[in-house]
């Protein structure tokens, strides 16, 4: 779910639609299988998360929804966190033909040179949530949007401009993980009375999340306040644990979200806000992608901004039931696990996706595939060595300007 001024500005305001159309581009590719369909490969690195499968699962049932489960051959490969491997994955998909590769990329730069070679050979390489810095590549991703400053200015609102905090980051050299770990020290930094005193890489996994929280709180059992970038609801756990419930920021797991709702935790101190990645971005980028390779869009490589999910604790609604209805964003308990992400589902961008398509990766009966919204999504700002080489980066005030909350606490007090 997004809040209604970005459904806004995205379906708006001043974005890039269709009208930037580049005539040099073919305007369909060519199906390289034996029975005419598409040969897609669906390239992971990092797996074995919620929000990696949750993305997975997006992508598999959209590839089996009609018309797509006619016209698509989907491959997925899991490569792991060695680089290496990724570019080994890239280089048998390009060997095999592949009209189009989806991929969450290891790194922003690690991957360029097997991605040039790609392209050169008519193979359109689509980065969702991560990015990459070769300009070839479409990256469809939220990390410009401003995750990390904003749930950073939440948790200095919440503290009052001072206190003691953990950071907990995702996983080390991805440009998803930096740009959130720069975003929320350009605002940190604006605090003397923010001390930062312990930060560890949680993976975005909320089993990591808690056993390093839980290291973190034995050493630093006064913490007054933690901004992991996923994982939250591990770090919610290790609090339980040690007896520490302090504001916490996060990401969109329907747990943490369900924890923000419960009277006995608020009443121990738990104040928080949720945002980060949403997995709903690899069904977008699919669409795009596809939309592109039968001709139907036009659009040039490049970077192109996802809206933020954002729904702080005052925007939390609980469900009736199993789906997202009448304004709703929080399931109830016991229909979902704790680590499904809310921000998988998305009824704008897509429809024919449900909660058990996220689980499963199995098609909803009955639906078919629908287009994109128009105008398409707007060009992401330039972020020099996380979504290009060659480029200005833009002013640190308009990179990390904030999107969805006020400052309460005036800087430097």
């Amino acid at each position: 779910m997004m809040s209604r001024k970005l459904l806004k500005a995205v379906l708006g305001g001043a974005v890039l639609g269709s009208a930037a159309v580049i005539s040099a581009l073919p305007s369909t590719a060519t199906a390289k299988t034996a029975d005419g369909k598409y040969l897609i490969y669906l390239s992971l690195s990092y797996s074995g998360n919620n929000w990696q499968d949750e993305a997975a699962n997006i992508v598999k049932a959209l590839a089996a929804t009609p018309p797509y489960d006619k016209t698509v051959e989907l491959k997925e490969v899991i490569s792991g966190v060695d680089p290496q491997a990724q570019i080994s994955a890239y280089e048998s998909m390009i060997q095999a033909g592949a009209d189009a590769i989806i991929s969450w990329p290891i790194g922003p730069t690690a991957l360029n040179r097997v991605i040039r070679q790609g392209c050169k050979q008519g193979v359109k390489f689509f980065m969702y949530d991560g990015t990459v810095t070769e300009p070839c590549a479409y990256n469809i991703s939220y990390i410009t949007s401003g995750p990390g400053e904003n749930t950073a200015q939440y948790l200095v609102n919440v503290l009052d401009g001072k206190g003691k905090i953990f950071m907990a980051r995702g996983v080390p050299g991805n440009s998803v993980d930096e740009r959130h770990y720069r975003g929320a020290k350009y605002i940190f930094d604006q605090y003397p009375g923010i001390k930062v005193v312990d930060t560890y890489y949680g993976r975005w996994d909320n089993a990591v999340n808690q056993k390093e929280t839980a290291a973190a709180l034995a050493a630093h059992p006064d913490v007054d306040g933690i901004w992991p970038e996923d994982g939250e609801f591990g770090a919610l756990q290790a609090m339980i644990d040690a007896k520490r419930i302090v504001p916490l920021v996060g990401g969109t797991t329907n747990g943490f979200r369900l924890a923000l709702l419960n009277p006995n935790l608020v009443k121990k101190g738990l104040k928080g806000a949720t945002s980060y990645s949403a997995p709903a971005q690899s069904g977008y980028t699919f669409k795009l992608m596809m939309q592109i390779l039968t001709g139907k869009t036009k659009l040039a490589p490049g970077n192109y901004q996802y809206p933020l999910p954002w729904a702080n604790q005052d925007e939390l609604k609980m469900c009736k039931g199993g789906d997202f209805v009448d304004g709703c964003n929080t399931l109830p308990e016991g229909v979902v696990p704790n680590g499904f992400i809310d921000a998988s589902l998305d009824s704008t961008f897509l429809p024919e996706i449900n909660v058990q398509a996220v689980l499963t990766g199995k098609p909803v009966p009955g639906k078919t595939i629908q287009p994109l919204p128009e105008p398409l999504l707007g060009k992401a700002p330039n972020m020099p060595g996380l979504n290009c080489d060659k480029c200005k980066a833009e002013p640190a005030a308009d990179m990390y300007k904030l999107t969805e909350v006020k400052p309460t606490v005036a800087p430097g007090k």
